[in-house]
Protein backbone atom coordinates (compact mmCIF):
# COMPACT_ATOMS: atom_id res chain seq x y z
CA UNK A 1 0.00 0.00 0.00
CA UNK A 2 1.46 3.50 -0.48
CA UNK A 3 2.28 6.27 1.80
CA UNK A 4 -1.08 7.67 3.52
CA UNK A 5 0.21 11.24 4.12
CA UNK A 6 -1.68 12.09 1.15
CA UNK A 7 -5.16 9.65 1.81
CA UNK A 8 -7.89 11.67 2.19
CA UNK A 9 -9.61 12.38 5.67
CA UNK A 10 -13.40 11.21 4.89
CA UNK A 11 -14.48 8.55 2.49
CA UNK A 12 -14.82 9.54 -0.91
CA UNK A 13 -16.74 8.15 -3.74
CA UNK A 14 -16.78 10.00 -7.38
CA UNK A 15 -19.27 8.88 -10.21
CA UNK A 16 -16.65 8.69 -13.39
CA UNK A 17 -19.30 8.35 -16.03
CA UNK A 18 -22.82 9.13 -15.37
CA UNK A 19 -25.69 7.13 -15.95
CA UNK A 20 -27.50 7.11 -19.44
CA UNK A 21 -30.37 7.52 -17.94
CA UNK A 22 -31.42 9.70 -15.12
CA UNK A 23 -31.98 7.71 -11.56
CA UNK A 24 -30.82 4.25 -10.58
CA UNK A 25 -28.58 2.93 -13.37
CA UNK A 26 -25.10 1.32 -14.20
CA UNK A 27 -22.34 3.51 -13.45
CA UNK A 28 -18.69 3.92 -13.60
CA UNK A 29 -17.01 5.22 -9.78
CA UNK A 30 -14.19 5.36 -7.72
CA UNK A 31 -13.99 5.00 -4.11
CA UNK A 32 -11.50 6.13 -1.80
CA UNK A 33 -11.04 4.94 1.66
CA UNK A 34 -10.80 7.95 4.54
CA UNK A 35 -7.07 8.00 5.68
CA UNK A 36 -5.93 5.32 3.08
CA UNK A 37 -4.43 5.32 -0.37
CA UNK A 38 -6.55 2.24 -1.29
CA UNK A 39 -8.71 3.38 -4.23
CA UNK A 40 -11.35 0.53 -5.54
CA UNK A 41 -13.00 1.42 -9.34
CA UNK A 42 -16.35 0.36 -9.29
CA UNK A 43 -18.21 -2.15 -10.27
CA UNK A 44 -16.68 -4.37 -7.80
CA UNK A 45 -16.65 -6.91 -5.42
CA UNK A 46 -15.40 -7.87 -1.90
CA UNK A 47 -14.64 -11.02 -0.26
CA UNK A 48 -17.19 -13.05 2.00
CA UNK A 49 -15.45 -14.55 4.78
CA UNK A 50 -15.78 -17.13 7.47
CA UNK A 51 -14.53 -16.25 10.91
CA UNK A 52 -12.42 -13.72 9.65
CA UNK A 53 -11.16 -15.08 6.68
CA UNK A 54 -11.44 -16.22 3.27
CA UNK A 55 -12.44 -20.01 3.41
CA UNK A 56 -9.46 -22.14 2.07
CA UNK A 57 -7.19 -19.16 1.51
CA UNK A 58 -4.28 -17.99 4.09
CA UNK A 59 -3.91 -14.45 4.44
CA UNK A 60 -0.38 -14.40 2.87
CA UNK A 61 -2.43 -16.04 -0.46
CA UNK A 62 -4.87 -13.23 -0.63
CA UNK A 63 -2.41 -11.09 -1.05
CA UNK A 64 -0.09 -12.92 -3.70
CA UNK A 65 -3.17 -14.47 -5.42
CA UNK A 66 -6.53 -12.82 -5.01
CA UNK A 67 -7.59 -9.53 -6.35
CA UNK A 68 -10.16 -8.35 -4.48
CA UNK A 69 -9.67 -4.98 -2.52
CA UNK A 70 -11.88 -5.63 0.66
CA UNK A 71 -13.45 -8.49 2.93
CA UNK A 72 -16.68 -8.62 4.58
CA UNK A 73 -16.47 -9.93 8.14
CA UNK A 74 -19.56 -10.76 10.64
CA UNK A 75 -19.24 -9.76 14.39
CA UNK A 76 -21.49 -12.95 15.19
CA UNK A 77 -17.67 -15.19 13.83
CA UNK A 78 -15.76 -14.04 16.82
CA UNK A 79 -18.29 -13.28 20.04
CA UNK A 80 -19.31 -16.69 21.02
CA UNK A 81 -19.96 -17.24 24.79
CA UNK A 82 -19.89 -21.06 25.45
CA UNK A 83 -21.83 -22.23 28.47
CA UNK A 84 -18.71 -22.94 30.63
CA UNK A 85 -17.48 -19.38 30.23
CA UNK A 86 -20.56 -17.31 29.82
CA UNK A 87 -18.72 -14.55 31.41
CA UNK A 88 -15.36 -14.63 29.53
CA UNK A 89 -14.68 -11.62 27.29
CA UNK A 90 -14.20 -12.57 23.43
CA UNK A 91 -10.62 -12.55 22.90
CA UNK A 92 -10.99 -10.64 19.41
CA UNK A 93 -11.52 -7.36 22.07
CA UNK A 94 -8.29 -7.72 23.59
CA UNK A 95 -6.36 -7.34 20.30
CA UNK A 96 -3.29 -5.39 21.00
CA UNK A 97 -2.91 -2.53 18.26
CA UNK A 98 0.62 -0.71 18.54
CA UNK A 99 -0.01 2.29 16.63
CA UNK A 100 -2.11 3.71 14.40
CA UNK A 101 -2.70 2.88 11.97
CA UNK A 102 -2.93 -0.31 12.85
CA UNK A 103 -6.35 -1.85 13.41
CA UNK A 104 -7.69 -4.32 15.91
CA UNK A 105 -9.62 -6.33 13.80
CA UNK A 106 -6.95 -5.97 10.56
CA UNK A 107 -4.40 -7.49 13.64
CA UNK A 108 -6.72 -9.99 14.91
CA UNK A 109 -8.25 -11.50 11.59
CA UNK A 110 -4.44 -10.93 9.45
CA UNK A 111 -5.92 -9.83 7.11
CA UNK A 112 -3.30 -7.49 4.72
CA UNK A 113 -3.29 -3.54 5.26
CA UNK A 114 -4.46 -3.02 1.50
CA UNK A 115 -7.58 -4.89 2.05
CA UNK A 116 -10.70 -2.82 3.02
CA UNK A 117 -12.77 -4.46 5.74
CA UNK A 118 -16.53 -4.18 6.15
CA UNK A 119 -17.98 -5.64 9.54
CA UNK A 120 -21.33 -6.60 9.77
CA UNK A 121 -23.85 -8.01 12.33
CA UNK A 122 -24.38 -11.28 10.83
CA UNK A 123 -22.85 -13.48 7.94
CA UNK A 124 -24.13 -13.42 4.34
CA UNK A 125 -26.50 -15.20 3.87
CA UNK A 126 -27.37 -14.94 8.12
CA UNK A 127 -28.70 -18.19 9.13
CA UNK A 128 -32.46 -16.95 10.56
CA UNK A 129 -32.96 -17.12 14.71
CA UNK A 130 -36.28 -18.43 16.23
CA UNK A 131 -35.80 -16.05 18.45
CA UNK A 132 -36.26 -12.41 16.52
CA UNK A 133 -35.05 -9.29 17.54
CA UNK A 134 -36.14 -6.90 20.37
CA UNK A 135 -35.79 -2.92 20.31
CA UNK A 136 -32.82 -3.13 21.58
CA UNK A 137 -30.90 -6.10 20.27
CA UNK A 138 -30.78 -8.13 17.63
CA UNK A 139 -30.50 -12.08 17.65
CA UNK A 140 -27.01 -13.56 15.83
CA UNK A 141 -25.84 -17.38 15.44
CA UNK A 142 -22.10 -17.88 16.80
CA UNK A 143 -20.50 -21.43 16.56
CA UNK A 144 -21.73 -22.05 19.90
CA UNK A 145 -25.21 -21.13 19.61
CA UNK A 146 -28.04 -18.07 19.03
CA UNK A 147 -27.33 -15.51 21.78
CA UNK A 148 -28.63 -12.09 21.94
CA UNK A 149 -26.54 -8.79 20.60
CA UNK A 150 -27.40 -5.48 22.19
CA UNK A 151 -27.53 -2.28 19.94
CA UNK A 152 -25.08 -0.41 22.33
CA UNK A 153 -22.49 -3.95 22.61
CA UNK A 154 -22.53 -3.84 18.69
CA UNK A 155 -21.37 -0.24 18.41
CA UNK A 156 -18.70 -0.62 21.26
CA UNK A 157 -17.29 -3.22 19.19
CA UNK A 158 -17.13 -0.96 16.13
CA UNK A 159 -15.46 1.53 17.87
CA UNK A 160 -12.99 -1.29 19.50
CA UNK A 161 -12.16 -3.29 15.84
CA UNK A 162 -12.31 0.35 14.08
CA UNK A 163 -13.03 -1.37 10.68
CA UNK A 164 -12.93 0.57 7.60
CA UNK A 165 -16.61 0.61 7.35
CA UNK A 166 -19.26 -0.31 9.40
CA UNK A 167 -22.93 -1.47 8.97
CA UNK A 168 -24.64 -0.51 10.94
CA UNK A 169 -27.61 -3.27 13.03
CA UNK A 170 -30.58 -3.37 10.95
CA UNK A 171 -34.21 -5.08 12.01
CA UNK A 172 -33.54 -7.70 9.83
CA UNK A 173 -35.80 -11.08 9.49
CA UNK A 174 -33.63 -12.83 6.94
CA UNK A 175 -36.23 -15.14 5.79
CA UNK A 176 -36.83 -15.66 2.07
CA UNK A 177 -40.89 -14.76 2.83
CA UNK A 178 -41.94 -11.33 2.56
CA UNK A 179 -42.49 -10.06 6.05
CA UNK A 180 -46.10 -8.79 6.71
CA UNK A 181 -47.26 -4.96 6.54
CA UNK A 182 -46.76 -4.59 10.53
CA UNK A 183 -43.80 -7.06 10.51
CA UNK A 184 -42.22 -4.46 7.69
CA UNK A 185 -43.54 -1.45 9.64
CA UNK A 186 -41.38 -2.42 12.90
CA UNK A 187 -38.21 -3.34 10.82
CA UNK A 188 -38.15 0.43 9.45
CA UNK A 189 -38.92 2.01 13.36
CA UNK A 190 -36.21 -0.16 14.85
CA UNK A 191 -33.96 0.85 12.53
CA UNK A 192 -34.67 4.37 12.56
CA UNK A 193 -34.38 4.33 16.07
CA UNK A 194 -31.01 2.13 15.73
CA UNK A 195 -29.70 4.44 13.03
CA UNK A 196 -30.35 7.59 15.48
CA UNK A 197 -28.76 6.01 18.16
CA UNK A 198 -25.69 5.02 15.94
CA UNK A 199 -25.08 8.74 14.72
CA UNK A 200 -25.31 10.42 18.00
CA UNK A 201 -22.53 8.45 19.68
CA UNK A 202 -20.46 7.64 16.45
CA UNK A 203 -20.52 11.11 14.94
CA UNK A 204 -18.65 12.47 17.98
CA UNK A 205 -16.27 9.51 18.00
CA UNK A 206 -15.34 10.31 14.66
CA UNK A 207 -14.72 13.82 14.94
CA UNK A 208 -11.92 12.96 17.83
CA UNK A 209 -10.36 10.13 15.37
CA UNK A 210 -7.42 10.08 13.48
CA UNK A 211 -8.13 9.77 9.88
CA UNK A 212 -6.25 6.46 9.81
CA UNK A 213 -8.82 4.88 12.30
CA UNK A 214 -12.05 6.81 11.26
CA UNK A 215 -14.95 4.20 10.45
CA UNK A 216 -17.25 5.17 7.28
CA UNK A 217 -20.94 4.08 7.76
CA UNK A 218 -23.12 2.54 5.31
CA UNK A 219 -26.85 2.89 6.60
CA UNK A 220 -28.59 -0.16 5.93
CA UNK A 221 -31.28 -0.09 2.88
CA UNK A 222 -34.31 -2.73 4.01
CA UNK A 223 -35.52 -5.22 1.84
CA UNK A 224 -39.25 -4.08 2.42
CA UNK A 225 -41.30 -1.84 0.09
CA UNK A 226 -40.02 1.62 -0.57
CA UNK A 227 -43.53 2.84 0.72
CA UNK A 228 -43.19 1.71 4.31
CA UNK A 229 -39.63 2.89 5.07
CA UNK A 230 -39.80 6.25 3.41
CA UNK A 231 -39.70 8.05 6.25
CA UNK A 232 -36.62 6.53 7.66
CA UNK A 233 -34.74 6.96 4.34
CA UNK A 234 -36.14 10.78 4.73
CA UNK A 235 -34.22 10.91 7.57
CA UNK A 236 -30.97 9.30 5.62
CA UNK A 237 -31.03 12.50 3.64
CA UNK A 238 -32.28 15.03 5.69
CA UNK A 239 -30.72 14.77 8.79
CA UNK A 240 -27.50 12.23 8.55
CA UNK A 241 -26.66 12.76 4.50
CA UNK A 242 -23.02 14.51 5.74
CA UNK A 243 -22.10 11.57 8.58
CA UNK A 244 -23.10 8.58 5.89
CA UNK A 245 -20.40 7.17 3.21
CA UNK A 246 -22.62 4.91 1.76
CA UNK A 247 -25.55 2.61 1.70
CA UNK A 248 -25.95 -0.85 2.44
CA UNK A 249 -28.28 -2.35 0.36
CA UNK A 250 -30.63 -5.88 0.66
CA UNK A 251 -32.94 -5.23 -1.53
CA UNK A 252 -31.46 -3.12 -4.69
CA UNK A 253 -34.87 -3.32 -6.68
CA UNK A 254 -35.74 0.17 -4.12
CA UNK A 255 -33.10 1.67 -5.64
CA UNK A 256 -35.57 3.65 -8.32
CA UNK A 257 -38.09 4.70 -5.64
CA UNK A 258 -34.76 6.08 -3.67
CA UNK A 259 -33.80 8.28 -7.09
CA UNK A 260 -37.34 9.65 -7.30
CA UNK A 261 -37.60 9.98 -4.00
CA UNK A 262 -33.66 11.31 -2.76
CA UNK A 263 -31.58 11.16 -5.38
CA UNK A 264 -28.57 12.68 -3.27
CA UNK A 265 -28.89 9.10 -1.38
CA UNK A 266 -27.74 7.60 -5.11
CA UNK A 267 -24.66 9.95 -4.98
CA UNK A 268 -23.49 7.28 -2.33
CA UNK A 269 -21.57 4.17 -3.10
CA UNK A 270 -23.95 1.69 -3.07
CA UNK A 271 -22.89 -1.81 -1.56
CA UNK A 272 -25.02 -4.82 -1.96
CA UNK A 273 -25.65 -7.42 0.69
CA UNK A 274 -28.68 -9.10 -1.16
CA UNK A 275 -26.33 -11.91 -2.11
CA UNK A 276 -26.92 -12.11 -5.85
CA UNK A 277 -27.03 -16.05 -7.04
CA UNK A 278 -25.44 -16.49 -10.21
CA UNK A 279 -23.74 -13.53 -12.36
CA UNK A 280 -26.52 -13.02 -14.10
CA UNK A 281 -28.08 -11.19 -10.84
CA UNK A 282 -24.91 -8.96 -10.27
CA UNK A 283 -25.16 -7.61 -13.84
CA UNK A 284 -29.07 -6.68 -13.36
CA UNK A 285 -28.32 -5.38 -9.66
CA UNK A 286 -25.16 -3.29 -11.48
CA UNK A 287 -28.21 -1.68 -14.14
CA UNK A 288 -30.09 -0.74 -10.81
CA UNK A 289 -26.86 1.29 -9.78
CA UNK A 290 -25.15 -1.23 -7.32
CA UNK A 291 -21.37 -0.35 -6.82
CA UNK A 292 -19.80 -2.97 -4.71
CA UNK A 293 -21.25 -6.65 -3.86
CA UNK A 294 -20.51 -8.85 -1.78
CA UNK A 295 -21.01 -12.64 -3.39
CA UNK A 296 -21.17 -15.74 -1.01
CA UNK A 297 -21.86 -17.55 -4.05
CA UNK A 298 -17.88 -17.66 -4.50
CA UNK A 299 -17.42 -19.60 -1.73
CA UNK A 300 -20.28 -22.27 -2.50
CA UNK A 301 -19.20 -22.93 -5.93
CA UNK A 302 -15.10 -23.24 -4.79
CA UNK A 303 -16.88 -26.09 -1.96
CA UNK A 304 -18.73 -28.05 -4.17
CA UNK A 305 -15.81 -28.30 -6.41
CA UNK A 306 -16.80 -26.23 -9.36
CA UNK A 307 -14.15 -24.00 -11.58
CA UNK A 308 -16.04 -20.75 -12.82
CA UNK A 309 -15.56 -20.39 -16.71
CA UNK A 310 -17.34 -17.76 -17.96
CA UNK A 311 -16.45 -13.78 -19.12
CA UNK A 312 -17.93 -10.58 -19.44
CA UNK A 313 -18.06 -9.35 -22.53
CA UNK A 314 -19.19 -12.83 -23.85
CA UNK A 315 -17.23 -14.27 -26.29
CA UNK A 316 -18.78 -14.31 -29.78
CA UNK A 317 -21.52 -17.01 -30.03
CA UNK A 318 -19.71 -18.54 -33.59
CA UNK A 319 -16.24 -19.37 -31.62
CA UNK A 320 -18.08 -20.97 -28.49
CA UNK A 321 -16.63 -23.98 -27.19
CA UNK A 322 -18.25 -25.82 -24.43
CA UNK A 323 -14.87 -25.52 -21.37
CA UNK A 324 -16.08 -29.20 -20.60
CA UNK A 325 -15.78 -30.30 -23.51
CA UNK A 326 -19.30 -32.22 -23.08
CA UNK A 327 -22.44 -31.20 -24.71
CA UNK A 328 -24.73 -29.02 -22.65
CA UNK A 329 -28.67 -29.12 -21.29
CA UNK A 330 -29.20 -26.62 -24.13
CA UNK A 331 -27.90 -26.23 -27.60
CA UNK A 332 -25.35 -23.46 -28.65
CA UNK A 333 -25.52 -22.29 -24.26
CA UNK A 334 -22.18 -22.17 -22.20
CA UNK A 335 -22.32 -23.42 -18.47
CA UNK A 336 -20.84 -21.16 -15.91
CA UNK A 337 -18.24 -23.18 -14.83
CA UNK A 338 -17.35 -26.66 -15.01
CA UNK A 339 -17.45 -29.48 -12.26
CA UNK A 340 -14.05 -30.76 -11.65
CA UNK A 341 -15.06 -33.30 -9.18
CA UNK A 342 -15.68 -35.60 -12.07
CA UNK A 343 -14.20 -38.31 -13.68
CA UNK A 344 -13.64 -37.01 -17.11
CA UNK A 345 -10.69 -34.41 -15.99
CA UNK A 346 -8.73 -37.82 -14.68
CA UNK A 347 -6.13 -37.85 -17.36
CA UNK A 348 -6.61 -33.90 -18.78
CA UNK A 349 -3.77 -31.90 -18.98
CA UNK A 350 -5.06 -28.49 -20.06
CA UNK A 351 -5.73 -25.13 -17.67
CA UNK A 352 -9.71 -24.69 -16.05
CA UNK A 353 -9.32 -22.00 -18.34
CA UNK A 354 -7.27 -21.73 -21.29
CA UNK A 355 -7.19 -18.37 -21.34
CA UNK A 356 -7.12 -17.65 -17.39
CA UNK A 357 -3.94 -16.20 -16.18
CA UNK A 358 -4.52 -16.83 -12.19
CA UNK A 359 -1.47 -18.97 -10.38
CA UNK A 360 -4.27 -21.85 -10.49
CA UNK A 361 -4.39 -22.06 -14.28
CA UNK A 362 -0.69 -21.06 -15.03
CA UNK A 363 0.68 -23.89 -12.50
CA UNK A 364 -1.20 -26.80 -12.38
CA UNK A 365 -3.80 -28.83 -14.66
CA UNK A 366 -7.60 -30.50 -14.43
CA UNK A 367 -6.35 -33.88 -13.92
CA UNK A 368 -3.76 -32.27 -10.73
CA UNK A 369 -7.09 -30.97 -9.62
CA UNK A 370 -9.31 -33.56 -9.86
CA UNK A 371 -6.83 -36.12 -8.29
CA UNK A 372 -6.82 -33.70 -4.65
CA UNK A 373 -10.79 -33.07 -4.91
CA UNK A 374 -10.96 -36.96 -4.82
CA UNK A 375 -8.51 -37.36 -2.20
CA UNK A 376 -10.07 -34.25 -0.03
CA UNK A 377 -7.12 -32.48 0.17
CA UNK A 378 -7.24 -28.91 1.44
CA UNK A 379 -5.22 -27.44 -1.55
CA UNK A 380 -7.93 -28.81 -4.44
CA UNK A 381 -10.01 -25.96 -2.55
CA UNK A 382 -7.33 -23.43 -1.89
CA UNK A 383 -6.61 -23.58 -5.60
CA UNK A 384 -10.17 -23.82 -6.83
CA UNK A 385 -10.74 -20.69 -4.79
CA UNK A 386 -8.12 -18.47 -6.31
CA UNK A 387 -8.99 -19.76 -9.81
CA UNK A 388 -12.68 -18.46 -8.85
CA UNK A 389 -11.97 -15.29 -7.63
CA UNK A 390 -9.85 -14.77 -10.54
CA UNK A 391 -12.28 -15.38 -12.51
CA UNK A 392 -14.70 -12.82 -10.45
CA UNK A 393 -12.01 -10.04 -11.00
CA UNK A 394 -11.76 -10.34 -14.56
CA UNK A 395 -15.95 -10.11 -14.99
CA UNK A 396 -15.94 -6.41 -13.22
CA UNK A 397 -12.88 -5.64 -15.02
CA UNK A 398 -14.91 -6.77 -18.52
CA UNK A 399 -17.55 -4.51 -16.96
CA UNK A 400 -16.20 -1.63 -16.09
CA UNK A 401 -14.21 -1.73 -19.58
CA UNK A 402 -17.31 -2.08 -21.37
CA UNK A 403 -19.36 0.63 -19.12
CA UNK A 404 -16.12 3.14 -19.89
CA UNK A 405 -16.24 2.31 -23.50
CA UNK A 406 -20.37 2.90 -23.90
CA UNK A 407 -21.36 5.82 -25.57
CA UNK A 408 -23.68 8.27 -23.24
CA UNK A 409 -25.43 10.03 -26.45
CA UNK A 410 -27.16 6.64 -27.63
CA UNK A 411 -30.65 5.18 -26.21
CA UNK A 412 -30.10 2.46 -23.44
CA UNK A 413 -30.84 -0.47 -25.66
CA UNK A 414 -28.11 0.77 -28.08
CA UNK A 415 -25.02 1.42 -25.98
CA UNK A 416 -22.05 -1.65 -25.76
CA UNK A 417 -22.20 -2.40 -21.89
CA UNK A 418 -26.47 -3.20 -22.53
CA UNK A 419 -25.73 -5.57 -25.96
CA UNK A 420 -22.98 -7.03 -23.36
CA UNK A 421 -25.03 -7.69 -20.65
CA UNK A 422 -27.79 -9.60 -23.27
CA UNK A 423 -25.28 -11.39 -24.92
CA UNK A 424 -24.40 -12.54 -21.67
CA UNK A 425 -27.74 -13.85 -20.91
CA UNK A 426 -28.28 -15.08 -24.31
CA UNK A 427 -24.84 -17.35 -24.44
CA UNK A 428 -24.59 -18.85 -20.30
CA UNK A 429 -27.02 -20.86 -18.57
CA UNK A 430 -28.88 -19.12 -16.10
CA UNK A 431 -27.87 -21.33 -12.74
CA UNK A 432 -24.17 -22.45 -11.27
CA UNK A 433 -23.96 -25.89 -11.84
CA UNK A 434 -23.86 -28.34 -8.72
CA UNK A 435 -20.99 -29.76 -8.01
CA UNK A 436 -21.17 -33.25 -7.49
CA UNK A 437 -17.74 -34.02 -4.78
CA UNK A 438 -18.03 -34.29 -1.87
CA UNK A 439 -17.71 -30.55 0.02
CA UNK A 440 -14.86 -29.58 2.73
CA UNK A 441 -16.32 -30.44 6.03
CA UNK A 442 -19.58 -28.38 7.11
CA UNK A 443 -19.70 -26.00 10.02
CA UNK A 444 -22.93 -25.31 12.36
CA UNK A 445 -23.68 -22.18 10.28
CA UNK A 446 -23.57 -23.92 6.97
CA UNK A 447 -27.01 -25.25 7.79
CA UNK A 448 -30.47 -23.22 7.92
CA UNK A 449 -31.99 -23.36 11.25
CA UNK A 450 -35.37 -25.30 11.31
CA UNK A 451 -36.94 -26.54 14.37
CA UNK A 452 -37.31 -30.33 14.38
CA UNK A 453 -35.54 -31.06 11.22
CA UNK A 454 -32.26 -32.63 11.04
CA UNK A 455 -29.02 -30.88 9.62
CA UNK A 456 -29.03 -33.09 6.11
CA UNK A 457 -27.94 -33.15 2.94
CA UNK A 458 -29.89 -32.75 -0.47
CA UNK A 459 -30.66 -36.51 -0.18
CA UNK A 460 -31.79 -36.05 3.76
CA UNK A 461 -28.92 -37.85 5.55
CA UNK A 462 -26.71 -36.24 7.74
CA UNK A 463 -24.06 -33.51 5.40
CA UNK A 464 -21.12 -34.53 7.37
CA UNK A 465 -19.93 -38.22 6.71
CA UNK A 466 -18.58 -39.59 10.17
CA UNK A 467 -14.55 -39.77 9.98
CA UNK A 468 -14.74 -43.46 11.12
CA UNK A 469 -17.20 -46.41 11.07
CA UNK A 470 -17.40 -50.00 12.70
CA UNK A 471 -15.14 -52.58 11.21
CA UNK A 472 -16.21 -55.95 9.73
CA UNK A 473 -19.69 -57.23 11.17
CA UNK A 474 -21.12 -54.03 12.88
CA UNK A 475 -20.35 -51.95 9.16
CA UNK A 476 -23.31 -50.32 7.75
CA UNK A 477 -23.41 -50.94 3.85
CA UNK A 478 -24.28 -47.99 1.28
CA UNK A 479 -27.87 -48.57 1.44
CA UNK A 480 -27.90 -48.12 5.46
CA UNK A 481 -28.45 -51.75 6.24
CA UNK A 482 -26.66 -53.14 8.74
CA UNK A 483 -24.44 -55.79 7.30
CA UNK A 484 -25.40 -59.30 7.65
CA UNK A 485 -21.91 -61.32 7.35
CA UNK A 486 -20.57 -62.83 10.02
CA UNK A 487 -16.92 -62.25 11.45
CA UNK A 488 -14.34 -64.22 9.75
Amino acid sequence: MSDESNAPAVMTFEVLKAAVRDGAAARLGRLALAGRKTVIDTPNYFANTSRGTVPHVTPDNISKHLQTGGAYMALEDFIEKPQQYSTRRPPIYDTPTPVPPAKALHNFTAMPPSVITILGARRLPAVPSPMGNSNKSVSVFTSTGFQVLATDEYQAAVQALKPDIAVPLADLTNHTMTPTSKRALRMAERTDDWIKAWFAEQDAVNAEANPTTRVSTFAPVLPINYSIQWEYLERLAEDHFHSLSGLAVYDPDVLPDIASGYPDLLKLPQLSLAAPVTPHHVLRQITLGIDVFVLPFINAVSDSGVALTFSFPPPPSQSTTNPNNEKTGTPGILPLGIDMSSTAHQTDLSPLVDSCTCYTCTSHHRAFIQHLLSAREMLGWTLLQIHNHAVMANFFAGIRQSLSSSSTTTDEEDNEFTKACAAFHTLYEPELPAGMGERPRARGYHFKSEGGKEKSGEKGGKRNKPAWTKFDDEKVTATGQQSSQPPN
